[in-house]
């Protein structure tokens, strides 16, 4: 039973005691169907009181603070806390999600209201600026947002009477806001002299622009517009926390625990004072009321809900209660009857009937109570006390029977014996002490081994052995009722247990995670029966297990709900409920047990809907440790795609480098050359890492990537087209359904997706921002319009696009470990699959987010890694390849079957009109018939099936495939060996595409007279390649080791090849047979070249320093070369074939003599007139200009010149192929730059009449041809993008205005002290008189630090209510002179045809009228204003932007210029 798998059985939520009403108000609702909604803990709860039955909102992951109903009073919202808290709406009826809202507030979620219609939702953030936020929550989308104020916000309302107004109000304030285009605005409520000013804890919003409020004190303040008109005094006795406005009128409740009905006009109707009622108590306070017809709703701190009807006001019916504020940590279940007690530090005991869901005894204690138990004839109840006394008191009638104190410190612990002789109690002095039941509680044992507080205990069955853990983790066992240590593990033997709530021991082991040493499992107990065992820790969450489980990291099922630490669990007697208690959250949780029988007829039970992700622990998973990942797929998890430097770091790089670029800009540089180069032709397909990634176009041309490049490929004329917009590895690829454009997402710091269109090859939509380090798959949906993508973080974000617009619709955290693919739903573009390691999810949108499902596997098995999927004929149809080699099939989210398609993983699926096309590890390609009943054919890619017209060599049969795609006629196949293939439907196969498999490539050689080269790699192949028009494979050679270094004889016939293991071969350059091979280091070779003429010597250089030199002729070694203090990077002899120059990897340049291999030392000015057979030198002062600013962190790897002398091709750790004029003197020297491979260029080579240049990538794997083009031969193109490092800064410079404009810094100033803060009140809103609170200096912020004006005397300080206020002087801008050109410029327009003219100065807007010279001014900036414009378009005439520039943003405001410029 050892076994590690979770157990078959299930817990469903049955029913929560209590309701949150501490820190929360407002959170109380009648819905359209008379339910009552509210929320404890992380769950929203529906109540039925008509049947008294409770449904269930699971999709919080933490305490929810807030709740709104929407005005059909069908969908409610809820936000809750935690770190990157989200607001759910969901359905009351179906209690399932209808949209997330998230990724904008932090810290939770404190106020939620819907607008009049229902369509916006507006919430407020508990993060420091309070910000609130406006939503179009259907579409999950932010629409505006701003901080909200310094202080708390406590309640937020739409004005139901006016559009686009809100108010909002708190500690100190209120303030109201207009929602304008995307920006809110504030006004600060005016509190004048009608009123003090105070802190305003809810309001309503009433007809003609008046808002009633509720303040602190007690009193209700009345507004209109921004002023306060009248306050209605003595409303409440103290602070009214919650106000309801419904057709009849208003409802306020508060802290004196009375209700208070109004009309609409706020003339009061009745008053409730709920503390007089039956029910009622002394220090009733209200958090919550709704009054709806003749109910009213009404929710009190202490956790209750109270309804009452308005004819029998006297009689309010209490419909729920819990424990009230402060820990509850006390839990104990009645041995015989379904009763369950618990008792709390709010100092109650309370009995909840498990079968009437209801509360049916309470009893106040004097002491905090933390620990209960029952005795086993269920007559007597001891409860354990915070102050180290414990109370028994009898069942019936709670009673008290005896009261003892023997410790000082908290009890935190205590059990029956089952015989029911003995009590042991344990406490937090570390003893546990034992006491007689029928000696009236006489103590007559202790236990003293423990060094730390007790924290579980366990008695045996037959009451003689008593097992205890305490704090320390330790368990110890003692003899009972003596209290003797026992430490003989023989006489442990035979032990039964009574029961089994400890957290460790053999039993419980597989509780705890693996390699962990945390304690927070709070509580455990065993289900002997059921063989299994529930737990309660610090992450709320409830967990089943099998029992016993031994292992440590034992899966299993899991349960949220409760928000914070769930303290205890307990089995009811019976073992039908789980009853389980949140410690913070104070509420008790009562589950139903569904073993594993009543599973099979309750496959209705869909999994809980979870937003949580239920992979952010260990477990949930049906089974025990997968077997052993396939070695393809291991090899690809364990591939990491980040950068030590991103492509996007490189402008901060330079930045960094200032001082090294003002010196470079002074000295006069030479030009980049006059030529270019042009990328022609690629090698290679990325299918060693990605899968389904191949794809026909609409006019039949392939595309597919590789390195950086989006490959479009015409297999009639082989030639390739190249999209260039990416700058580092492409990771995945899809194609619109219309087969016209694709999307490509690669690797970066913040990497971006490109759609393109395959015929004109320019971009579309660029689509950045979510996802970090790469983009590892992306789908189209059916109708094209959106697209779904998977990052590679750590999360594997999932995000939904839609990505004409270039916006984000959705956004979820995928999974812990790799997903490899995502579709979406080809019927229902909202719905997507996604598959990967031991992963199958089904997704559907709501709002912002995504709501996952895993799929159910049932009793078929477990969930294997997925490694491909699609959708069927039918929406909820979906089949996904396994990494065993079955195909699962899927209806909505349930397997219900699977079928045996490939030995090995099945890697790619193609879906058809009439079937599927499969393909995997084994190298067959399966064509499927529509229900995967039957495989119609199968296609084994072999050598023998090639036609002849194959553009290159298979390398083995039955390569591994990694992608399928039909159309044409054709089967299109991508292979891991980075192969394409196209499998006629009548079995011949051709070869149109191969390039290096995984492994760096680094070897490169070019033929001395023929077009054609030799590249090496770490994947064990020498291949030659033909570089004419026909560009194919022409050999290739499977080496014992691999390669980094090649280089063919000066006559063409051999070819040397340098291996990693230290040893070298030199094979006939024809067949690449063996002609001699050595092995003379141990390191790896990495240069090997021959000596011009008639090659008579061969130089070899490794990685240990030395280069060895070789007489061709005799195949003996003749010379070392020694004196390098670190490997050899680069080789090249010159003219005469006696002098070798040597590149070290300490930048060194040594040069040394044929054949003997004597180092000599020449100036620098001699080695430019030695003349050079080849030059791929890296240093030296010909060479000094290629290093780039950024030296440190990139190195050049590779260099070439052509043979004319004048050009010099680089490559280096960035990717970049770069030209050089040669000799590049000087340091920083100006190039052309060309992106195409994705990391390091390891080497550049012209060929034999420098027509093209040939580079290889290292890890991209792809060989990349380039045509040379002559000065003049220039068409408009994509790939010259950079001209150089330094823009042309020094060429002739620029004009001195336009130097000194260029260098203003605008951001010192904001830096300084804003003398306008952003959130002040404008002037001409300022109160004039600063109240008393202000004078004392209460508002922060509000009075100026010296104040000259004489405080006025106290007695004057009464309510001036009555008087006449005094009319307040305020200044208006009258003219103002000057205008903004000192770095501005076409700032000045004409409007209305030339009557009046357009300017800014300062921070003012300036309308001048021509005819008059009168002016009128915009005044809502708050800093200089630095440019404006005017809309041209007819339909907006007038209509003016303006910029500024602010610490924060840049803010465009837009003016109208006719309307008096608001």
């Amino acid at each position: 039973m050892a076994d590690r798998n979770a157990p078959n059985c299930h817990l469903r939520l049955e029913w929560v005691y209590g309701y949150r009403g501490h820190q929360c108000r407002n959170n109380l609702y009648y819905t359209a169907a008379k339910e009552i909604v509210y929320f404890v803990a992380g769950v929203g709860v529906v109540y039925s009181p008509r049947e008294h039955r409770q449904k269930f909102y699971l999709g919080h992951q933490d305490d929810i603070i807030s709740l709104a109903l929407h005005p059909e009073r069908v969908l409610v919202a809820t936000g809750q806390v935690g770190k990157e808290p989200y607001i759910c709406v969901w359905d009351s009826y179906t209690v399932q999600t209808i949209s997330i809202l998230k990724d904008v507030h932090t810290h939770g979620i404190a106020c939620l209201a819907f607008d009049l219609d229902g369509q916006r939702l507006v919430s407020v953030g508990l993060d420091s600026k309070n910000t609130i936020c406006v939503w179009d929550w259907r579409k999950g989308k932010m629409l505006s947002m701003a901080p909200g104020h310094t202080d708390r916000i406590f309640d937020i309302s739409w004005d139901l009477y006016q559009p686009n107004k809100l108010v909002s109000c708190g500690v100190k304030h209120i303030k109201f806001w207009s929602l304008c285009g995307n920006s809110l605005t504030p006004k600060r409520g005016v509190f004048g002299k009608t009123g003090d000013l105070q802190t305003i804890l809810c309001l309503a919003c009433a007809r003609d622009e008046v808002t009633h409020s509720g303040a602190l004190n007690g009193d209700i303040y009345v507004w209109k517009g921004i002023n306060l008109i009248r306050t209605i005094q003595g409303a409440h006795a103290a602070g009214i926390f919650s106000m309801n406005a419904c057709e009849e009128g208003f409802a306020t409740g508060g802290r004196d625990g009375c209700v208070r009905l109004w009309d609409l006009n706020f003339k009061p109707i009745t008053v409730i004072d709920l503390r007089e009622t039956d029910q009622g108590y002394k220090g009733l306070s209200v958090r919550s009321v709704c009054w709806r017809g003749d109910h009213i709703l009404v929710g009190t701190q202490d956790s209750e809900i109270f309804e009452i009807v308005v004819h029998e006001r006297n009689k309010p019916f209490l419909i729920m209660q819990g424990h009230c504020e402060g820990e509850l940590w006390a839990l104990a279940v009645h041995p015989t009857k379904p009763l369950a007690m618990t008792g709390s530090d709010d100092r109650s005991v309370r009995i909840w009937s498990l079968i009437d869901h209801a509360l049916i005894a309470r009893c106040n204690m004097e002491e905090p109570i933390r620990c209960a138990a029952v005795s086993t004839d269920g007559i007597h109840l001891a409860l354990g006390m915070k102050d180290g006394s414990f109370t028994v008191l009898r069942v019936r009638d709670m009673t008290e029977v005896v009261h003892i104190k023997d410790r000082k410190e908290a009890i935190h612990e205590l059990k029956y014996s089952p015989d029911g002789t003995f009590l042991a109690v344990g406490s937090n002095d570390s003893s546990v002490d034992i006491y007689g039941v029928v000696q009236r509680y006489k103590k007559v044992g202790e236990c003293v081994g423990s060094v730390s507080f007790i924290t579980h205990m366990d008695w045996s069955s037959d009451s003689k052995y008593l097992q205890t853990n305490d704090g320390s983790g330790k368990r110890l066992f003692y003899k009972m009722p003596s209290g003797k240590e026992v430490t003989n593990k023989e006489e442990l033997k035979g032990v039964q247990w009574a029961s089994w709530t400890c957290v460790y021991g053999l039993e419980v082991n597989g509780i705890w995670p693996k390699y962990s040493d945390i304690n927070d499992i709070n509580s455990v107990d065993g289900n002997f029966n059921g063989q299994v065992l529930v737990t309660a820790d610090d992450y709320g969450i409830v967990k089943l297990f099998r029992y016993p489980c031994l292992r440590k990291g034992a899966k299993f099922k899991k349960y949220l709900g409760h928000s914070a630490h769930v303290t205890n669990v307990r089995w009811s007697h019976d073992h039908q409920w789980v009853v389980s208690i949140g410690g913070a959250d104070h509420s008790v949780f009562q589950w139903k047990f569904i073993p594993e029988r009543k599973l099979k007829d309750a496959i209705h039970i869909a999994p809980q809907e979870s937003l949580v992700d239920s992979n952010s622990d260990e477990s949930d998973s049906d089974q025990s440790d997968v077997p052993e990942l396939d070695s393809e797929i291991e090899q690809e998890t364990q591939i990491t795609y980040r950068r030590q430097v991103y492509k996007e770091d490189l402008p901060q790089l330079k930045e960094q480098c200032k001082e090294k670029r003002k010196s470079a800009a002074s000295k006069r540089r030479e030009r980049a050359p006059g030529n270019s180069i042009r990328l022609h032709f690629v090698h290679g397909y990325r299918g060693y890492d990605c899968r389904s990634n191949l794809f026909y176009t609409q006019t039949g041309e392939i595309v597919y990537h590789v390195a950086a490049v989006g490959v479009v490929y015409n297999r009639q004329q082989n030639t390739q087209r190249f999209y260039l917009g990416h700058d580092d590895d492409i990771l995945c690829l899809a194609i619109h359904p219309l087969k016209d454009y694709v999307a490509t997402g690669q690797v970066g710091r913040d990497s971006s997706i490109h759609i393109w269109d395959t015929e004109t090859i320019k971009p579309l939509s660029v689509l950045k921002g979510y996802h970090q380090y790469g983009v590892c798959a992306v789908d189209f949906s059916a109708d094209g319009k959106r697209l779904a993508s998977v990052g590679i973080d750590d999360n594997h974000t999932i995000v939904l696009w839609d990505w004409k617009k270039g916006e984000k619709l959705s956004a979820v955290r995928g999974s812990k470990d790799k997903i490899f693919v995502v579709k979406v739903n080809p019927y229902m573009p909202d719905k997507l699959i996604t598959a990967g390691i031991k992963h199958m999810k089904f997704w559907h949108r709501a709002g912002g987010g995504l709501i996952g499902r895993k799929g159910c596997i049932g009793a078929m098995g477990r969930t294997d890694t997925m490694m491909c999927a699609v959708y069927g004929w039918t929406e909820e149809m979906a089949f996904s390849g396994t990494s065993t080699g079955d195909v699962c099939i899927w209806r909505d989210l349930f397997l219900i079957k699977t079928v045996k398609a490939h030995d090995g993983p099945v890697f790619s699926m193609h879906a058809l009109e009439k079937g599927f096309v499969t393909g995997g590890k084994d190298g067959v390609v399966a064509l499927w018939d529509d229900t995967f009943e039957r495989c119609l054919k199968t296609y084994a890619i072999k050598r023998a099936a090639l036609a002849p017209g194959s553009k290159g060599l298979l390398l083995e049969d039955n390569p591994s495939i990694r992608a399928i795609s039909l159309g044409h006629g054709h089967i299109l196949v991508g292979t891991k060996n980075g192969e394409i293939l196209e499998v006629d439907k009548s079995g011949p196969i051709t070869l149109l595409v191969q390039g290096h498999m995984e492994g760096e490539v680094w070897g490169l050689a070019t033929h001395p007279h023929l077009p054609i080269c030799a590249t090496v790699s770490d994947d064990k192949t020498l291949r030659i390649w033909d570089l004419s028009p026909s560009h194919c494979m022409l050999a290739v050679r499977k080496l014992k080791k691999g390669g980094r270094c090649c280089c063919f004889s000066p006559d063409g016939k051999a070819l040397a090849v340098g291996l990693n293991d230290g040893s070298f071969l030199m094979v006939n350059a024809d067949t690449l047979e063996d002609l001699v091979s050595f092995h003379h280091r141990k390191d790896v070779i990495s240069e090997i070249r021959f000596s011009p003429g008639a090659g008579k010597y061969l130089a070899v250089a490794s990685c240990d320093s030395f280069v060895d030199i070789y007489n061709v002729m005799s195949s003996k070694r003749v010379g070392i070369c020694k004196g390098a203090s670190s490997y050899i990077t680069h080789m090249d002899w010159d003219i005469r074939g006696k002098l070798l120059q040597v590149n070290t990897g300490a930048k060194e340049q040594l040069f040394f003599e044929a054949p003997r291999g004597k180092r000599q030392t020449i100036p620098n000015l001699e080695v430019e007139k030695i003349g050079w057979a080849s030059w791929t030198s890296v240093l030296g002062s010909c060479c000094e200009g290629i290093w780039p600013i950024i030296g440190e962190v990139t190195d050049v790897t590779a260099s070439c010149l052509t043979s004319d002398s004048k050009v010099l091709a680089t490559g280096d750790d960035f990717g970049f192929v770069k030209l050089f004029r040669f000799p590049a003197k000087g340091k920083f020297g100006k190039f052309k730059k060309y992106v195409a491979h994705s990391t390091h260029v390891t080497n550049v080579r012209w060929t034999h009449e420098d027509s093209l240049l040939v580079t290889v990538g290292g890890a991209d794997t792809s060989l990349m041809l380039w045509t040379y083009e002559m000065e003049g031969h220039r068409e408009s193109r994509q790939c010259d993008s950079e001209e150089s490092d330094l823009d042309s800064e020094e060429d002739g410079g620029y004009d001195s205005d336009v130097t000194r404009e260029n260098e203003i810094n605008y951001t010192i100033k904001a830096l300084s002290t804003n003398i306008r803060p952003m959130f002040g009140i404008k002037p001409h809103l300022q109160q004039k008189e600063p109240s008393l609170d202000e004078r004392q200096g209460v508002v922060r912020g509000s009075r100026p630090p010296v104040s000259r004006a004489l405080p006025q005397p106290e007695k004057l300080q009464t309510n001036n209510v009555g008087k006449k206020k005094r009319p307040i002087e305020d200044l208006v801008l009258e003219l103002v002179f000057g205008y903004r050109g000192k770095d501005c410029r076409n700032n000045v327009h004409y409007l209305n045809d030339g009557a009046d003219i357009i300017y800014h100065t300062a921070s003012v807007g300036i309308l001048y009228n021509v005819a008059t010279g009168s002016q009128s001014f915009y005044q809502e900036h708050n800093d200089d204003i630095l440019c404006l414009t005017v809309n041209q378009h007819p339909k907006f005439t007038n209509l003016v932007a303006t910029g500024q520039e602010t610490q924060q943003i840049c803010q465009l405001q837009l003016l109208l210029s006719t309307c008096g410029m608001q």
